[in-house]
């Protein structure tokens, strides 16, 4: 009785802390009517952001003048279920050069789709997008909507990453010879590292920097280590925040602490913990259903110093994580009783949290704590 009686004032006890901490949380709607939005990039000097939709829409926000009409230029997407216009990043030489980086679905005769990457020119006035360059295609194409991943991060070295889904076939994620489960590492200008682990390795795509993912939501650089991380579903549960390293395996299918949808064990598994493979930073028992990730790295709120917060689909929260070193734990869950998938979240220049939600009538929302 008296356990009982213990973790039931535990769970009060946290349950009281964390409605005191959202008590706290300031949300302001920045824009609604978005449809399905899937990511935001910030424009230098405070000229506003660019955000996409899902369908297949670009669109520049900007503070006083609301949202455009969708910028002209942009590829045409195949949006089924997951698949669509996905990520938007800016070149780190955006003042100089205006290139903006995109990831988006083809569909080829047969129905199946893949994840594309490239960029083009955004015009001064933001609305066009010229000279579109394609640079990598996810190949072989196998999707019929599902698991598709695709986001962008640039490092300090001016590499850009790129995350593919393993577009539901398992199997492909541990097989070199494809661009599906992988996180792939390139040069500003598209071309493929000389020191990328795969170059010289036969049947290998040269592209590839890791592999063994499953589906890729998140992508963002640490920082305080300098380097890119990673965060993707499991099937049911088995969650990840992955710290990708040169040349490493992190294990899908071979190695999750995740079901089959099913219930029963993934085909192909071996258990959570398997010789050759890397072990997740974090991972979750119970799948939030995970979407983008934005370090937090500003002082106007130093309650939130050292802190990773990830969007949560299914759960339909913001999960704020603590980062020490390669270490991670949970904190809290925030804007739970919003109610709203959360796809994408981005930290601002102005120090908020600008989150995006994946809903028919999605909004970006900014995010802070109350002074």
């Amino acid at each position: 009785m008296s356990r009982l009686l213990t973790a039931a004032a535990v769970a009060a006890s946290l349950l009281f802390s964390q409605n005191a901490l959202a008590e706290k949380v300031s949300v302001e709607e920045v824009q609604t009517g978005l449809d399905h939005p899937w990511a935001v990039a910030f424009l230098p000097d405070n000229q506003g952001m660019l955000i996409t939709e899902r369908s297949g829409s670009l669109r520049y926000w900007r503070q006083g003048k609301g949202l455009s009409q969708p910028i002209s230029g942009v590829p045409k997407v195949w949006a089924e279920r997951q698949g669509g216009l996905l990520d938007v990043v800016l070149a780190p030489d955006f003042t100089r050069s205006r290139r903006v980086w995109l990831t988006w679905t083809e569909a080829d005769h047969n129905g199946r789709a893949g994840a594309v990457v490239g960029y083009g020119t955004l015009s001064d006035d933001n609305a066009r997008l010229t000279n579109l360059k394609t640079v990598l295609r996810q190949q072989p194409a196998l999707s019929s909507g599902a698991n598709l991943g695709s986001r962008i991060a640039f490092d300090n070295d001016g590499f850009v990453w790129i995350t593919f889904g393993d577009n539901f076939h398992a199997e492909t994620a541990q097989d070199l010879s494809a661009l599906t489960g992988k996180i792939v590492r390139l040069n500003a200008d598209g071309s493929v590292p000389k020191d990328n682990p795969f170059v010289n390795k036969a049947g290998a795509r040269p592209e590839i920097w890791a592999l063994g993912v499953r589906n890729p939501q998140g992508i963002a650089l640490n920082p305080w280590t300098k380097e890119i991380w990673e965060s993707e579903h499991g099937p049911r549960g088995g969650d990840e925040v992955n710290i990708p390293r040169k040349g490493k395996n992190y294990g899908w299918p071979l190695a999750t602490w995740g079901l089959d949808y099913s219930g029963e064990k993934v085909p192909g598994s071996k258990g959570g913990e398997v010789a050759g493979t890397e072990q997740p930073a974090f991972w979750w028992k119970v799948s939030p259903a995970i979407g983008g990730m934005a370090f937090y790295n500003s002082a106007r709120f130093p309650q939130w110093k050292n802190s990773l917060f990830i969007g949560a689909l299914k759960e339909k929260n913001l999960i704020h994580l603590s980062v020490n070193g390669d270490s991670v734990t949970e904190k809290e869950r925030l804007l739970s009783d919003r109610g709203e998938r959360i796809r994408d979240v981005r930290m601002g220049p102005d120090g908020y949290l600008y989150v995006l939600t994946d809903e028919r009538n999605g909004k970006l929302l900014k995010v802070g704590l109350a002074e």
